[in-house]
């Protein structure tokens, strides 16, 4: 029986999704299959949307993966809550799926919200939740004029870590959302894929425009030069969010 599961998890205390080697650190994965083991007494590997990296959080990460024994979706969602009830992670959905299901390779789109909070004040209720730009004001309207630069097909070389291993460095971006509410600013991106840190990367870029240090055109300019050293900053890890994955 093949399962899909929907979690939801704060990233903080973790190191990444993906198990290491050596195993010596807590990661998202690594606590997932410890609780279906315990819950199934069977060994399974998880297979996920996307890895999210240390103190990235997820609001709906889809993993799946198969078991011998066929269990009720809801008593067994039931089941992985109570073995994770001293993690910061939860499963909001389970169901059994067609074999053919791929949590990875079925994907369509996936979405990705950072959060900015604009202000002078330290953060409390969302320390480690979301980036304190707390240097100069965001001027959120030239920041929308450079997303216009990033949306579509395009080479992302400049946006994506030094160690990405993907074999293809193109990227097809649908699309980019600023909204300011307050003191608090949403960058929503959504693309079937990403590069490693593409986002973070070009959020810190957007706060390079949005604080005046580089007009918005420069974006373009970046994007074509296909050089990681130009961009701006990797934006803090905290800030970024899983939202989903679409399927069909």
């Amino acid at each position: 029986m093949r399962y899909k599961l929907t979690v939801e998890y704060d990233g903080k205390n973790y190191f990444g999704f993906q198990k290491q080697i050596d195993h010596t650190n807590k990661t998202i994965e690594g606590v997932l299959e410890d609780a279906i083991f315990k819950l199934t007494n069977e060994r399974v590997k998880i297979i996920a949307s996307g890895r999210t990296d240390a103190g990235v959080h997820a609001s709906g990460q889809v993993i799946h993966f198969d078991l011998e024994k066929d269990f009720d979706d809801y008593k067994f969602m039931m089941g992985m809550n109570n073995f994770l009830r001293e993690e910061e992670i939860s499963i909001l959905n389970c169901q059994k799926v067609d074999e053919n299901f791929h949590a990875r390779f079925s994907a369509k789109s996936r979405h990705y919200r950072y959060i900015i909070i604009n202000r002078r004040a330290p953060l409390t209720f969302q320390k480690n939740r979301a980036w304190h730009f707390f240097s100069e004001d965001l001027d959120i309207e030239l920041m929308k004029e450079a997303t216009k630069f990033l949306i579509g097909e395009h080479d992302f070389s400049s946006f994506r870590d030094a160690q990405c291993q993907a074999n293809s460095t193109i990227r097809t971006i649908d699309k980019i959302e600023i909204t300011k509410n307050d003191d608090e600013i949403l960058i929503d991106v959504s693309a079937k894929s990403f590069l490693h840190h593409m986002v973070r990367n070009i959020v810190g870029t957007l706060a390079w425009v949005g604080s005046k240090k580089i007009l918005p055109i420069e974006m373009k300019e970046i994007l074509e030069s296909h050089d990681r050293t130009k961009s701006g900053p990797n934006a803090p890890a905290f800030g970024l969010y899983f939202l989903r994955t679409d399927y069909d």
